[in-house]
C-alpha cells in the first residue's frame, strides 16, 4: 500500500517486498512488505506473534529470508549478515538484552570497537566516550557499573547506547520503552527526533499505541505474519490502529479513567474492614551493591484491592517484590501473608501458602526457555503434579491444555519450547501459571510488558476479576497509565520509600510525576 505523496525512490531508506520466513512448520512472515523513508520515525505494530520482530531480524541480518527482497538505500541486501548491516548503519535494539553481564556498561557499549592505548584497551577512554554519549542522548547510566548489577531499565538504556555508539543511522527499536519511566520516555523521544532531524531513520516496534501516535510519522500494521495496513500517523487514533491489528474494536487501557473501571470503589469498599492479606512492617532490603534499596517501609494490601506502585525503575521496586517473594533476604522488618509470618518460609513454601509472583524479567525469573510450555506451566509447583518423586504426565498435559486455552497462548502447542514463542506469548505462560492456580496475594511486576493490546485487555480483565474475587494484588508497573487504569490505591516509590500513597481517584500523571522524580519528595 503506497502512501499518498510518498517520497521518490531515492529517499527510501528501507524496502522489503514479499518476505517469507518459516521456522519448521511455523510461518513467521508471509508475503510481508515494509517501506520506510529516510528521515522518518516509522512504527511497526501488530499482535504478539504477528511477525514484527522476525521481519526486523531479517532486515538487521540475523535471519535470511526464505523468499522476498530486502533493499537498504536502494541496494539489494537480501540475505546479508549482521556485520554487514552494522557497517551499513542498520542497528537493532532487541526486546531481550544481548549484553555480557560480567562486563561493565562501558565495556559492553564499545565491545568490538574498543579504544586502545598501545597494545592495551583504554578503559578510561571507553568510560569517557560512553559518559559523553550518555550526556548527548539523555540516556543516563553509570558507565563503570557491571551490567549484572543493573536494573532492567538501565540495561535497556545500555542496548540503545550500544547501537548509537556503532553509528546506527537506521535504528530498529523493539519495545524500547517497556522499562522506561514517563520522563525517560520523553528523553528517548528527544533522541529519536534528533536522529530524524539529522536525516536518520527509526523503525519502532511497540505495543503502546499512544506512543505510536505521539512519536511516529508513519505506521505499518502486521497480522499473522503479513502486512495488512499502512497509515500516515496524522489523523490516526489508537483505536484505529488497534482495530487494524486485531480485526475488532478493543478496549484500550490508556482510555480508562483513573482508578480503573467502575467496580474499583466497590471492590475496595467491600473488603475495607477485612484484615490485610499482605502486611509489610519496617522492611529494609539491600541491593546487590550492598546499599539499602528498600528503607524502613511499611504498608498493607487488603483483600479485594489492587495497590499500584509507580516510580522510576531502580528505586527499590524490584528488591521489594523479591523480598516478599522470598528471592532476596530482608535485612530488617516483617512480612506477613494474612496472619502468617513469612520469615522462615522459602519460595516454594510461600507459594504453597497462597503467594503468586509474576516477575519483572520473564527470562531471568519466569521461564526456562528450553523447557516446553507444559513444563513451564508447572514450574515451582511440580510437587503438586506427581507422587513419590514421579511426575504425572497426564495431569501435566491436562493442566497445559486448560491454561493454553484459558490464556490464549499461541501457538497452542504445549510441547513447543518456550523459546519458540513471541515475547508476549512467553509472558502469557507466566501469567497463566501464577493466576491459573489458587492464591490469595499476587505480586504482579510489569504484567503486560511486551504484550499486545488484545492481550493487555485480557490480562487487565484477569487482574480485575481476581481483585473482585477478593484477591489482594500488589502491582508494580513502569507504565503509569496502566497503574492509573488498574489500581485502587497508588503509592509512588522513590529512594526506597513510599513518598506518597493515595486513592487512585485522587491521582493523575501530573500529580504523580513530581513524586516520581523526587521533586515533590
Amino acid at each position: 500500500m503506497t502512501m499518498p505523496g510518498a517520497n521518490a525512490t531515492g529517499s527510501i531508506a528501507v524496502r522489503m517486498q514479499g518476505v517469507v520466513k518459516t521456522f519448521g512448520g511455523v510461518v513467521a512472515n508471509r508475503d510481508a512488505t515494509l517501506e520506510v523513508q529516510r528521515g522518518e520515525i516509522h512504527a511497526l505494530v501488530g499482535e504478539n506473534g504477528a511477525g514484527k520482530s522476525t521481519l526486523m531480524r531479517v532486515l538487521s541480518g540475523m535471519y535470511a529470508p526464505d523468499a522476498g527482497r530486502v533493499e537498504v538505500g536502494g541496494r539489494d541486501v537480501t540475505g546479508w549478515r549482521t556485520p554487514a548491516a552494522i557497517a551499513a548503519g542498520v542497528g537493532m535494539v532487541h526486546q531481550h538484552f544481548m549484553l555480557v553481564p560480567t562486563l561493565t556498561v562501558a565495556e559492553n557499549v564499545v565491545l568490538g570497537q574498543e579504544p586502545t592505548s598501545g597494545w592495551r584497551i583504554d578503559i578510561a577512554k571507553a568510560v569517557r566516550d560512553v559518559e559523553a554519549l550518555c550526556a548527548r542522548t539523555g540516556l543516563h547510566v553509570d558507565a563503570r557499573a557491571t551490567v549484572a548489577d543493573l536494573s532492567v531499565g538501565e540495561a535497556q538504556r545500555v542496548e540503545i547506547l550500544k547501537a548509537l555508539h556503532r553509528g546506527a543511522t537506521t535504528l530498529i527499536l523493539d519495545e524500547p520503552t517497556a522499562v522506561l519511566s514517563p520522563p525517560e520516555v520523553q528523553e528517548l523521544w528527544g533522541v529519536l527526533r534528533a536522529l530524524r532531524a539529522a536525516g536518520g531513520t527509526v523503525v519502532l516496534i511497540t505495543h503502546k499505541l499512544d506512543e505510536v501516535v505521539a512519536i511516529s510519522d508513519t505506521i505499518t500494521v502486521m497480522r499473522s505474519g503479513a502486512t495488512v495496513a499502512r497509515f500516515a500517523t496524522a489523523g490516526t487514533t489508537p483505536r484505529d490502529i488497534a482495530r487494524a491489528m486485531v480485526g475488532r474494536d478493543v478496549a484500550l487501557h490508556l482510555e480508562s479513567a483513573p482508578g480503573g473501571d467502575a467496580t474499583s470503589a466497590g471492590a475496595v469498599g467491600a473488603h475495607a474492614d477485612a484484615a490485610p492479606a499482605l502486611r509489610v512492617e519496617q522492611l529494609t532490603v539491600r541491593s546487590d551493591r550492598g546499599t539499602d534499596a528498600v528503607r524502613d517501609l511499611s504498608f498493607d494490601v487488603r483483600p479485594g484491592e489492587i495497590l499500584g506502585i509507580a516510580g522510576v525503575e531502580g528505586n527499590g521496586q524490584t528488591e521489594l517484590l523479591e523480598a516478599i517473594a522470598g528471592l532476596r533476604a530482608a535485612a530488617h522488618g516483617r512480612i506477613a501473608l494474612g496472619a502468617r509470618d513469612l520469615a522462615a518460609l522459602d519460595v516454594r513454601a510461600r507459594a504453597d501458602a497462597g503467594l503468586s509472583h509474576i516477575p519483572e524479567d520473564r527470562h531471568r525469573r519466569g521461564l526456562v526457555l528450553d523447557y516446553s510450555i507444559a513444563d513451564n506451566l508447572i514450574l515451582g509447583r511440580q510437587h503438586h503434579f506427581g507422587t513419590r518423586g514421579a511426575l504425572d504426565m497426564a495431569r501435566i498435559a491436562a493442566n497445559a491444555a486448560e491454561q493454553v486455552k484459558r490464556f490464549d497462548i499461541r501457538p497452542p502447542v504445549a510441547t513447543l519450547p518456550a523459546r519458540a514463542l513471541s515475547g508476549g506469548n512467553q509472558q502469557k505462560i507466566v501469567i497463566a501459571r501464577e493466576m491459573g492456580r489458587a492464591f490469595s496475594v499476587l505480586l504482579a511486576a510489569q504484567p503486560t510488558r511486551g504484550v499486545d493490546v488484545g492481550a493487555i485487555e485480557f490480562i487487565h480483565a484477569q487482574l480485575r476479576a481476581a481483585r473482585d474475587a477478593g484477591k489482594a494484588i500488589l502491582l508494580v508497573s513502569a507504565d503509569l497509565t496502566e497503574v492509573l487504569a488498574l489500581a485502587d490505591r497508588i503509592a509512588v516509590m522513590y529512594g526506597g520509600r513510599f513518598v506518597t500513597i493515595r486513592p487512585a481517584s485522587a491521582c493523575s500523571a501530573e500529580i504523580l510525576g513530581p513524586f516520581m522524580t523526587g521533586a515533590a519528595a
